[in-house]
């Protein structure tokens, strides 16, 4: 009998996961499409970007504190609430002209949409670090790999190889569509989340957060793996989100796409997402967490290589395909690993650690691209600066590569 079919926390679970990333899928796209219809300026683009992922930088340490203190469950019930009544926000601003009527005043509209999009993200860090502190106490950690697999592909479907491509003919249809979707799509996780059973365990003493803070800090440092995995993912994230942020713009700009060609074009990179859930436990049975690893920093590099050097739209979806497969690779291996090292009374604040290093590069990833693009477009032209983005991550995707063959040592 499947994990999924015998454990109804992890179902639900499951399920909650499913319909969340829905609406992260269709927000990753419709926030930067968005952002294209009230400036066509690279940097402003990019601020956006800045703004969803800024909470990691800022709130990530504070919310390992609050998950080990709080029920967890319960906390993800009260993110998945605020994420509605922020994406109401934002219906509310499209619907009343505030997108397509502010052109003209671009910054004013940019720094709106920012804001809301930096809402949202802080529950995202909120919920997230709750999610995954909560798997490890519904499933064996002999599961462990599978459960994050089965959450991984799940993630991938969702939130790129269908909410994409949905967002894309919700624009099509009416600018407010996509975020309507969003809002219900969080709604009925926060529904879902309710249901599941968490057993019952004893919160950590509550002191001064930066005592608890510090106990979760001198665990990382006491296990320099889980601080070199860290420390890389959140370089590698730096140089995915540089590529992210600006691909809105190749694929305007150099693919010649329109909003639900981008979306398809997400569903490559969503379907090598896929391969790396479905495949990544045997992957990593076959090779152990040391090999596979080494296995996606290997491939790391090529994808960003190939869309610098490519006008194809195939190309870039191969490309895409390749990156997420390899991600996948590397997440279920890393996740799975400090999962099963991390003690449940430190797992909130070790995971807020993890992803501060991990997640709150990503801001400066995003703003890097379009300063990138901006500062290179007078000398190069606009379709080499757009590229150089690309170049950049596939070198220091190199540099990480190197690094990490050299300095990391995972056991079973």
């Amino acid at each position: 009998m499947s994990l999924f079919t015998r454990n109804r926390s992890f179902r639900l679970l499951f399920s909650a996961t499913a319909v969340s990333n829905l609406g992260d899928g269709i927000a990753a796209l419709a926030f930067p499409w968005l952002a294209t219809l009230i400036t066509r300026d690279p940097a402003l683009i990019a601020f956006v970007g800045f703004a969803t992922r800024l909470p990691w930088f800022l709130f990530a340490i504070p919310a390992g504190v609050i998950t080990d203190r709080r029920d967890r469950r319960r906390l993800m019930v009260q993110a998945d609430g605020v994420r509605v009544l922020v994406t109401l926000a934002v219906i509310a601003l499209v619907s009343g002209g505030g997108a397509e009527s502010s052109v003209n005043q671009p910054l004013l509209a940019i720094s709106a949409l920012s804001a809301l999009a930096f809402l949202l993200g802080c529950a995202e860090v909120v919920r997230d670090n709750a999610a995954q502190t909560v798997l490890p106490s519904i499933i064996d950690k002999t599961g462990l790999e599978r459960a994050n697999g089965q959450m991984w592909t799940i993630e991938q479907i969702m939130g790129s190889f269908i909410g994409p491509p949905l967002a894309g003919i919700l624009i099509a249809w009416a600018l407010p569509a996509p975020f309507v979707v969003i809002a219900l799509g969080f709604a009925l996780a926060a529904w879902l989340v309710c249901q599941i059973h968490v057993p019952v365990r004893q919160p950590a003493k509550r002191r001064h957060p930066l005592v608890e803070i510090r106990e979760g800090w001198h665990w990382m440092r006491a296990h320099p793996t889980i601080l070199r995995l860290a420390i890389m993912l959140g370089l590698m994230n730096a140089l995915a989100m540089m590529a992210i942020t600006i691909l809105v713009l190749v694929s305007q700009d150099i693919l010649d796409l329109s909003a639900a060609g981008h979306g398809v074009l997400l569903t490559a990179g969503a379907a090598g997402g896929v391969a790396g859930g479905v495949f990544g436990p045997r992957i990593v049975a076959a090779l152990g967490p040391m090999g596979s690893v080494r296995l996606a920093l290997v491939l790391f590099p090529i994808p960003f290589a190939l869309i610098a050097l490519s006008s194809n739209a195939w190309i870039v979806a191969g490309a895409l395909f390749v990156e997420m497969a390899a991600g996948l690779i590397w997440n279920i291996t890393t996740v799975s690993y400090r999962q099963r090292r991390i003690p449940d009374a430190l797992l909130g604040r070790v995971n807020s650690l993890y992803r501060f290093f991990g997640w709150g590069m990503m801001p400066i990833g995003a703003l890097a691209g379009g300063w990138i693009v901006s500062a290179a477009e007078p000398g190069l032209g606009h379709d080499l600066a757009l590229r150089l983005p690309y170049v950049v991550a596939s070198l220091g995707s190199v540099a990480l590569g190197v690094y990490g063959w050299a300095r990391l040592r995972l056991s079973h």
